[in-house]
């Protein structure tokens, strides 16, 4: 099946600004971790449009959704499922959980304890959950959107760095720009209701079959030798960085990969570019860093170190790129 991945890609922004003012970088990021096969991480202050975002995303996508809403007495066999004793029959039977779906929204997820959290970490890595020791697939395509409020609001729990480093791009939710958050108030002055998004025209704009042809697609964009030097340098240069105690692992080098030629294929190339990489820099490495205490003080966050990595590196150029 040829597919166009930039008409796909361009279809969901479209109908993502029907929805959500500012839309651009969610859909982005949302586009490139379903494409490139990995997660999201919404966070922002509450009421920013984090949950509209990702629902609007699944119907546009026309995959199967389900909600999960994490709160602290939230159990593991909530999310994965659990067996079932049937007295009639006197037989044990497999429940599969919410997380059985191709796109899952954890809501507030660090509003959960670890031992919840770590329930995700099976289906993100390996695309199944295990019950009672039977491992179970998840469908194809599969995508976890977890939204989250700053770990510094009341009644949180920090995800641990493990669980972060399997987040393939971390998306901030952020207060729109005066005219757009104006835009947003006219919208709903002339009927536009957040809970009914068919009424505003909000459909599938395409379907499993092109998402999986288009995840196909986009591991058959190419990558010089020299991009993938690029992207090794930038991980490297986070490991000896002075203002941070953690860097980004081999992980982080191959989703900052996988997310580069997703990038290029939503802009309608064959092959990737250090504009790629650095396209997805921040939003694929900054939430896998550890910044120095003394930096924090200072007010330096890791997205101000990921921006100055990419720009001290050197870039490929001709040949080389």
């Amino acid at each position: 099946m040829n597919v166009d991945v930039g008409g796909l890609a361009q279809r969901i922004a479209q109908g993502m600004e029907r929805a959500v003012v500012d839309a651009h970088a969610a859909a982005f990021g949302l586009t490139v971790a379903l494409l490139a096969r990995g997660h999201v991480l919404v966070e922002g202050v509450p009421g920013t449009g984090k949950t509209l975002a990702v629902r609007t995303f699944a119907v546009l996508s026309g995959l199967v959704f389900r909600r999960i809403q994490f709160t602290p007495d939230l159990m593991p066999a909530d999310v994965v499922g659990t067996t079932v004793f049937n007295p009639k029959t006197t037989e044990f039977s497999t429940r599969l959980g919410p997380i059985v779906a191709n796109i899952v929204l954890a809501d507030e997820v660090n509003r959960t304890p670890p031992k919840t959290q770590a329930a995700l970490l099976e289906a993100m890595e390996e695309g199944s959950v295990t019950i009672d020791g039977v491992a179970h697939a998840l469908p194809a395509p599969f995508l976890l959107c977890a939204t989250q409020n700053p770990v510094e609001y009341e009644g949180t729990y920090p995800l641990p760095e493990a669980q972060l480093d399997r987040f393939m791009l971390k998306v901030a939710s952020v207060y729109p720009a005066k005219a757009r958050e104006i835009e947003l108030l006219e919208r709903v002055a002339g009927g536009f209701d957040a809970r009914e998004l068919a009424a505003s025209g909000i459909t599938a704009v395409t379907d499993s079959a092109e998402v999986l042809a288009a995840q196909r697609a986009i591991r058959d964009v190419h990558c010089s030798p020299g991009v993938c030097d690029y992207v090794y340098r930038i991980v490297e240069a986070t490991r000896s960085h002075p203002r941070l105690t953690l860097g980004a692992s081999p992980r982080a080098g191959v989703a900052l990969l996988l997310a580069s030629q997703a990038a290029a294929a939503i802009a309608g190339r064959t092959f990737a570019t250090p504009d790629d990489v650095k396209d997805v820099g921040i939003s694929v490495l900054a939430h896998r860093l550890i910044v120095a205490p003394d930096a924090e003080i200072e007010g330096i966050g890791a997205a101000d170190v990921v921006r100055e990595v990419l720009g001290t590196v050197p870039v490929p150029r001709g040949s080389e790129a």
